[in-house]
């Protein structure tokens, strides 16, 4: 499905980081929700974000320039700490084109507690992490997830 305004020359790309919480609590958290999906709407970007009180994973997708900006946007927001990108490729469909940014309360993360503190996110070969989001982006077809 094609965001609104999407311009079909531009270059459609995916972009997947990972940061810790700075402050985590419901509030924090329903405040970047916010602020993404008024930002991804007014930019038209999709994309999904697995959290918790230890780790953010988020996916980004739309034109190059659009997801590069957001990327730096988030890399300077002080509730992010040592914000890392997992991912960065071109692609030719959006995983969820429906969603300004979708919410999965860490339901698919890939890592434990423990996994994330001893580092292992970043040794995480880059298809598994795409297919953490490929499965969400299948089961939100078929759930109901907080828009």
């Amino acid at each position: 499905m094609a965001i609104k305004g999407e311009n079909i020359i531009s270059q459609l790309v995916q972009l997947i980081y990972s940061s810790q919480p700075f402050g985590y609590d419901s509030t924090t958290l329903q405040t970047i929700l916010n602020d993404a999906r008024r930002c991804n709407t007014r930019d038209g970007i999709s994309g999904a974000l697995v959290c918790r009180h230890d780790i953010y994973v988020q996916l980004l997708e739309g034109s190059k320039e659009a997801v590069h900006a957001a990327y730096m946007r988030i890399s300077r927001d002080d509730r992010h700490v040592g914000v890392k990108k997992l991912v960065s490729r071109p692609i030719t469909e959006r995983f969820f084109g429906e969603w300004a940014m979708l919410h999965d309360p860490a339901i698919s993360l890939i890592w434990n507690q423990q996994q994330i503190k001893d580092g292992n996110v970043d040794l995480t070969p880059q298809t598994e992490i795409i297919d953490m989001f490929q499965s969400i982006s299948s089961r939100s077809k078929l759930e109901k997830f907080d828009h």
